[in-house]
């Protein structure tokens, strides 16, 4: 049991959230005290709103070494959503485990352009097979499941513990029913048809990998990063084996920010011949084209 002397040596909120931005300030750590806040929010079981009302009420002896992990966790450069073990996405929240990508926002371009490409196919309330691969979370397929009602999906990584941790979040969003996972590369072993193919495949090339951000390079896995010399490794073989797979529907894909125009050369070349007027682009919220659609027919 504590004693008063040494619960009164524990510091107050205030004094925590001081000291805590302050370190990650010292740590080069942009957003210093907001990243601060939010630990603390999550060490201490307080609502924001409470850790600003409250300044002046000590921390208990748990909470106070919860908090510190947390703060040297963040110095030493993990990502918040490493830290917390969850990353919102869409407005849902995906559990993360070691073997997934950690989400980010520029994905959820991909989520806009499906959703937008099956209202124009008219397919918003009709019974879809999406294909995610290289699903990680899960965060994109179950994201579509969760916004189209009728529609199923499979989801494929190399990584089990990757399917584990997207399984786990398809029981937290109650979509359970309708998703599939499986072991797979690419889509070896892969029998279609589906409608969409939905990826966000490594694409960072092998020598700008130790250019990354410390709280990329150090904590997301290699395997959902590396796409090859180029880049482009995944998306030749995706090109290559499409057309027996999503025989008549779009194949959307995450790219780089230098890569449109390059994994577009891809699709029109792959086996399906896609024309020029069956690509289509869309911008991330910074304007870059972070996701290439190519529409398949028979």
């Amino acid at each position: 049991m504590n004693t008063p002397e040494h619960e009164a040596a524990l510091p107050t909120v205030a004094v925590a959230l001081r000291q805590a931005t302050a370190a990650l300030s010292r740590a080069g750590i942009e957003g210093a005290g907001n990243d601060a806040r939010r630990l603390l929010v999550e060490a201490t079981g307080l609502s924001s709103a409470q850790v600003l009302a409250r300044p002046e009420e000590p921390l208990t002896l748990e909470q106070s070494r919860t908090f510190l992990a947390y703060v040297e966790r963040r110095a030493q450069r993990a990502p918040l959503s490493r830290i917390l073990g969850v990353r919102e996405f869409y407005g849902r929240p995906f559990k993360l485990s070691p073997a997934t990508l950690d989400p980010r926002p520029d994905s959820e371009t991909l989520i806009t352009a499906a959703l937008g490409l099956a209202r124009e196919e008219g397919w918003l309330d009709t019974p879809l097979r999406i294909l995610d691969v290289g699903t990680g979370t899960g965060c994109l397929l179950l994201t579509l499941l969760s916004e189209l009602p009728k529609a199923t999906g499979l989801g494929t990584d190399i990584s089990p513990v990757a399917l584990d941790t997207a399984s786990e979040n398809a029981q937290r969003l109650g979509v359970a029913d309708r998703a599939d996972w499986r072991i797979a590369d690419a889509l070896d072993g892969v029998v279609g048809p589906f409608d969409i193919l939905i990826s966000n495949p490594p694409y960072i090339r092998s020598g700008d990998i130790a250019d990354l951000e410390r709280e990329v390079r150090d904590f997301d896995p290699i395997a959902a990063l590396d796409g090859g010399s180029d880049g482009l490794r995944v998306y030749r073989r995706l090109a290559d084996a499409i057309s027996s797979v999503i025989p008549d529907g779009w194949i959307i894909l995450e790219v780089g920010y230098d890569q449109a125009d390059a994994v577009a050369g891809l699709l029109m070349s792959s086996p399906t011949r896609m024309a020029p007027d069956d690509i289509r682009y869309f911008r991330d919220v910074a304007g870059k084209r972070r996701c290439v659609a190519g529409r398949t027919r028979n």
